[in-house]
């Protein structure tokens, strides 16, 4: 008996290979990947970017603030 005797034909094993790319769309990201190599890289530039950005406001709920008084974690 040789280790390669529980192997199927290569031939049913490329099949199984393809039934698998083709489930898990390897073309289509393989596709994807190739147009992003082409594209050009990111800018690094600051001015390319926008130099100030807002901050969200975070508003407190009543609710929060009364929590947070009850465990003495004062919110002001």
């Amino acid at each position: 008996m040789t280790p390669y005797e529980e192997l199927t034909s290569p031939q049913e094993m490329h099949a199984d290979c393809e039934a698998v790319s083709r489930n898990l769309r390897f073309e289509a990201r393989l596709a994807r990947a190739a147009e992003s190599a082409v594209l050009p890289a990111p800018s690094i530039h600051f001015e390319d970017f926008p130099r100030e950005i807002p901050k969200r406001e975070i508003r407190i709920s009543d609710a929060a603030t009364r929590l947070a008084n009850a465990l003495q974690l004062h919110l002001d």
